[in-house]
């Protein structure tokens, strides 16, 4: 968590955006028959997933197996997540009634959270824990799509057309966010990354109008818990001025830009995180290994940098190239 508060480390830490889970075969072992919703809600798989890259990685932080979707559907959206396609919402909101039925967050719909935290803090150890919960705009895509949508027509039809409402729906996301956050640190978790999918669609212009004020409150009411606050969005590259002003210590920077281009754009005052092409791990090791040098070199240019991929580990990744990884930031940072 040094480096999240921009202090001195011996070496640049690592961990990957889902490295619980997917590419792992112990993870598909543990999954097998099991719905990923069903899987966020019992104990035994999260901590069982949770510790699997801990395990099989030299990672210097643990990320809490769960879902984005976990707190809508424990407030009773009707809503899966279906294999090869994501999530997919039964009943599309797209009027005043809809975000009306979005009720509030309490810590008892997600008992499994704090249940699970607790346990795996007996488990790490010293290994830091990190929570996490999707960004208001993401969410509402998905609400008003009714699920994952190339072009955000519906949700920008929204946005532009009924401010009134998209403000509405905004709010009670947002409410829903920071009490399901608050769960997670109250448990016991050591940072939160809130996740910003699909809000790179959005131009700066609109970001400043209808998004930042919603994700600053999530930051502003999480600053007094004292644990470091990560944003991450995909595509964001020229928003990332503006996500910095949202309020986290650190920015998420996907593999579009170079970091440090990134600690050029972001506010003084922010760590940055990232920023491996995940893609880049189907190279051959040489590549890799130049590639990774770079981004730790240029991340060296920002207050703080936790090194990272520029989006979350895809299914087909080679476990072994990432534990190779993992040795080689940590190796190559410390010299």
């Amino acid at each position: 968590m040094l480096a999240c508060r921009r202090e001195p480390v011996p070496h640049t830490p690592v961990w990957f955006m889902r490295q619980a889970g997917r590419s792992l075969p112990e993870y598909l072992r543990v999954r097998e028959g099991v719905p990923m919703l069903e899987a966020c809600t019992r104990q035994d798989m999260i901590v069982e997933i949770t510790m699997q890259p801990v395990r099989r990685y030299a990672i210097d932080a643990a990320i809490f197996f769960s879902d984005i979707m976990v707190p809508l559907k424990a407030i009773g959206v009707d809503l899966d997540i279906k294999p090869g396609i994501g999530p997919v919402i039964a009943d599309p909101i797209r009027d005043a009634s809809g975000i009306d039925a979005i009720r509030e967050l309490t810590p008892d719909d997600v008992p499994y959270v704090t249940e699970s935290v607790r346990a795996l803090l007996g488990e790490l150890g010293s290994t830091p824990l990190i929570g996490f919960a999707g960004a208001p705009f993401t969410l509402a895509s998905y609400l008003i799509e009714g699920g994952p949508s190339r072009n955000h027509d519906h949700t920008k039809a929204m946005m532009y057309g009924a401010p009134e409402l998209w403000n509405r729906l905004m709010e009670r996301l947002t409410d829903m966010t920071i009490a399901y956050l608050k769960v997670q640190v109250a448990a016991g978790v050591s940072a939160i990354q809130l996740f910003d999918s699909w809000v790179g669609a959005v131009a700066p212009e609109d970001y400043r109008d209808s998004v930042l004020p919603h994700t600053s409150r999530i930051f502003r009411e999480i600053e007094s818990l004292g644990v470091p606050r990560i944003h991450f969005g995909v595509g964001t590259g020229e928003l990332l001025g503006l996500m910095g002003e949202a309020g986290a210590d650190v920015v998420g920077v996907d593999w579009r830009v170079p970091l440090d281009e990134a600690a050029r754009r972001v506010p003084p005052g922010k760590a940055l995180q990232g920023n491996l092409d995940p893609a880049m791990l189907f190279a051959p090791w040489e590549t890799i290994e130049r590639r990774a040098k770079d981004v730790i070199d240029r991340g060296r240019t920002a207050e703080g940098h936790v090194f990272n991929l520029g989006h979350g580990v895809t299914p087909t990744i080679d476990p072994d190239v990432l534990a190779r990884l993992a040795e080689f930031v940590h190796e190559y940072s410390a010299r």
